[in-house]
């Protein structure tokens, strides 16, 4: 992987959430926890996370969160009528908590959302230009969706899109590598936590 600078560059968690990877979480029966789980999403995203901010890489939290009773989560695609059927990701409740280890730390930034697109109607873009980003890490699940999703707009608004292979988790094997694969071969460049980190020129604990 080519040399990421670590002076323009930011790394997104993004829907880490109880609900969505966690056993017992509201989304549990798809499969997303046992893929997380198998992936080691959040002990590898935690170490990347801590790598970056050694090197001062900004750490962009990105969470998917809805009012009690989904209250203005227009029901147009079954994503958006799941997370109003299962009760998900309601505000100040449990399942929109980000996973446990995946707290924000001093000096993160946390942006909400309400699509799976991080940048769609966030004030993610203009915080990463305020930052001066021109690379942008972007880990969490699912990656056939959300991640997709941000990573595709990141590449069409200007940044270099990396996302880990090893960082991210969806519902399954087949989803995973569909997305990282094919999906997103002409958007993004992905590599492991470890091969990212050692292009920002930082060590991932192990």
């Amino acid at each position: 992987m080519d040399r990421i600078d670590p002076k323009s560059a930011a790394l997104v968690i993004q829907d880490l959430q109880n609900d969505v990877i966690i056993e017992g979480g509201a989304f549990a029966d798809s499969g997303a926890p046992a893929h997380a789980t198998a992936q080691n999403v959040v002990e590898h995203v935690k170490r990347l996370a801590e790598a970056c901010r050694s090197a001062g890489v900004p750490v962009i939290h990105i969470w998917y969160i809805v009012e009690p009773g989904a209250s203005g989560l227009k029901q147009n695609a079954p994503l958006f009528q799941g997370v109003k059927e299962a009760n998900a990701l309601v505000r100040g409740t449990w399942g929109a908590a980000p996973a446990e280890g995946l707290e924000p730390q001093d000096g993160d930034h946390v942006i909400e959302k309400m699509r799976m697109n991080g940048f769609y109607n966030t004030r993610l873009d203009i915080l990463l230009r305020g930052l001066g980003v021109e690379t942008l890490v972007i880990s969490g699940a699912w990656t056939n969706m959300s991640i997709e999703h941000t990573a595709r707009h990141a590449a069409d608004a200007g940044y270099r899109a990396v996302v880990p292979s090893d960082g991210t988790s969806t519902t399954g094997d087949e989803w995973q590598n569909a997305a990282l694969n094919y999906a997103m071969q002409n958007v993004a460049t992905v590599g492991t936590c470890a091969e990212i980190a050692a292009a920002l020129g930082v060590t991932v604990n192990a």
